[in-house]
């Protein structure tokens, strides 16, 4: 569903790393100004839901959120002034130009 390029990876490793192991959570939510927008947020092993799909074992997502994200990858982009993910979504129809929020 979501492919990791190795800046993406390796920077999931290091929030890993970063806050005691924990894994990174990528949802869909209502919102923003095109529709729809990407919440972030770190969980355990432990709060990985039944409906929850792991990939490589650094990002988690929800299968409900399969059909806004399928065909998705994630790069780390990492420059003098602003270092962010980067997130190229062919289901997405509409983005805002922030790249937070987007619609299908």
């Amino acid at each position: 569903m979501i492919t990791l390029t190795e800046t993406a990876r390796q920077r999931l490793k290091d929030i890993s790393s970063e806050n005691d192991n924990k894994l990174t959570r990528l949802d869909v939510v209502g919102g923003g100004c095109a529709g729809f927008e990407y919440r972030w947020s770190n969980i355990t092993k432990e709060e990985v839901e039944e409906d929850d799909i792991i990939i490589e074992d650094l990002l988690v997502t929800s299968k409900q959120y399969e059909l806004y994200l399928l065909g998705t990858t994630l790069d780390y982009k990492k420059d003098p002034f602003v270092s962010q993910f980067t997130i190229e979504n062919p289901m997405a129809k509409n983005s805002c130009g922030c790249g937070t929020s987007f619609s299908v």
